[in-house]
């Protein structure tokens, strides 16, 4: 007998009664969008449970990631990192940046910030990094940087909803962060996104920009866009924040879990938590080098004989897509770590409702 297909993450979803109260509101009110009551308040619940200052919800984190490069007047050549989902280097495009790759640390996925001052030119005006997996990126280096040279910092965190390091959290570094609420995510709004900025005015400028550029009903400010969250999204990402910490406790569990099954098995690798850090274990990624038996695809399409669909996150690096390949900053011998790392991973899947007996039935498959 076939056993039902695992796929590497499955959408968490709040109570649906629940959901309904917030529903019939909604309905008496007929506000659906525009900064509604549920706007108001998922904002304000969500800076006061990440302890950030302001959030700016948006209808998705591409669209939140596209607009933060507007907000900072960003232009020219942007520094950040191949291994990525492509939105990442997609929000440059469709602002006209230039992408400027850099490889990563094979211990975190992130970008090093050892080379980035390598990549530096007169074009250069900011630093696009990624918090890949929710691991933090080294921001302390990375903000030393940015200060010598002037260039701003834009953290995409869209792995890294809830994420802190010395109980400070992630979403505090940079001139701003993005978080993204996509179904596939710890968080989800089921599509969805929050910028994270720092002061009154910027909060202010984001709102403006998000909602066509007006400042009030006759004043357009800016060439802004329709980027806003509405109220449906809102007061579901509500109840959704409410029992996260439950839900994370519970990925933790399947994470241990994981390591444990897997300890000691010949060429695969799997991240340790990083200290001072607390996680979100958003994924589970392994890697698989020359000492196992077969090589990464292979045992991935023979997960998929078992009805286990993993994900190769980040396979082929954005770097290596046609739209991108050309650029200078592409090539194979700048990118050699990033290359290697995202031929050998696989993300298991990972999402609260997960059987242990699964993973068992996982790590079996990959030990054997």
């Amino acid at each position: 007998m076939i056993s039902p297909p695992i796929f590497v993450t499955q959408p968490d979803l709040p109570d649906l009664e629940e959901f309904i109260i917030s529903l019939k509101k909604i309905w008496n009110s007929k506000w659906l969008t525009n900064n509604g009551e549920f706007h108001q308040e998922f904002e304000k619940e969500l800076a006061e449970y990440l302890g950030v200052k302001y959030v700016s919800l948006f209808a998705n984190g591409t669209l939140a990631l596209v607009s933060a490069l507007q907000v900072l007047r960003i232009s020219g050549e942007v520094i950040t990192t191949p291994y990525s989902f492509v939105a990442t280097t997609h929000a440059l495009w469709w602002n006209g940046i230039t992408p400027v790759f850099v490889d990563i640390e094979p211990e975190t996925c992130n970008i090093d910030y050892k080379k980035i001052e390598a990549a530096i030119t007169p074009k250069t005006t900011a630093i696009l990094p990624v918090h890949v997996y929710g691991n933090p990126c080294e921001v302390s280096e990375i903000e030393k940087i940015a200060d010598i040279y002037g260039l701003k910092v834009i953290y995409d965190a869209a792995h890294a909803f809830g994420v802190k390091i010395d109980n400070n959290s992630i979403s505090n570094y940079g001139d701003l962060s993005i978080l993204s609420f996509h179904a596939t995510k710890s968080f989800n709004t089921i599509e969805g996104g929050a910028i994270i900025s720092h002061d009154e005015k910027t909060k202010k400028r984001i709102d403006y920009l998000k909602n066509f550029g007006f400042a009030d009903e006759v004043t357009v400010v800016a060439p802004g866009i329709n980027a806003k969250m509405n109220e449906l999204q809102a007061a579901y990402g509500l109840l959704q924040l409410k029992k996260f910490e439950d839900k994370i406790e519970k990925r933790k569990k399947i994470s241990e879990f994981y390591r444990e099954l897997l300890k000691g098995t010949k060429g695969i690798r799997y991240m340790k938590d990083i200290e001072n850090v607390k996680h979100n274990y958003a994924y589970f990624p392994i890697f698989v080098d020359d000492n196992y038996p077969l090589n990464r695809d292979e045992l991935y399409f023979k997960l998929q004989e078992h009805n286990i669909y993993g994900r190769r996150y980040f396979y082929p690096l954005i770097s290596e897509f046609p739209a991108y390949r050309g650029l200078p900053s592409a090539r194979t011998s700048n990118l050699m770590k990033a290359k290697e790392v995202s031929h050998q991973v696989i993300c298991l899947p990972i999402y609260p409702d997960l059987d242990l007996k699964d993973v068992e039935r996982i790590c079996r498959i990959i030990k054997s």
